[in-house]
C-alpha cells in the first residue's frame, strides 16, 4: 500500500501546531492521532476521547483518511456561545446607559 500525506491541527490558547505526517494508505483518523507527536507536545490532551474532525466535519476514530486530509483536534468549550452573546449584549447595553 502506498503512504499519504496528512497534517494535524491543534490550537490552544498558548500556541497553534500544525503537524504533516506521512501514514499508510488505510490509516484511521485516531491510528494517525497516536502516531503524530501531539500527546508528547500536549501531555494533558487526552488523545483517546478527544473529538477528532476532517476540514471541520465530525470524524469518529474509525474514519479512514484520504490523501491531504486535515485532521483537525478539538477542545472543549470555555462557555455556552448562547450564554456568552447574552453576557455581552447585556454588558453593553449597560455601559450605554
Amino acid at each position: 500500500m502506498a503512504d499519504i500525506d496528512i497534517e494535524i491541527a491543534y490550537a490552544c490558547p498558548e500556541k497553534q501546531v500544525l503537524y504533516r505526517l506521512r501514514v499508510p494508505a488505510g490509516t484511521t483518523v485516531r491510528h494517525a492521532l497516536h502516531k503524530s507527536p501531539l500527546a508528547q507536545d500536549f501531555p494533558e490532551l487526552d488523545t483517546n476521547g478527544v473529538p477528532l474532525g476532517i476540514f471541520g466535519k465530525r470524524a469518529d476514530d474509525h474514519t479512514v483518511l484520504q490523501a491531504h486530509d486535515r485532521i483537525e483536534v478539538y477542545r472543549a468549550l470555555i462557555a455556552n456561545p448562547k450564554q456568552a452573546r447574552r453576557k455581552r449584549a447585556a454588558q453593553a447595553k449597560q455601559h450605554q446607559a
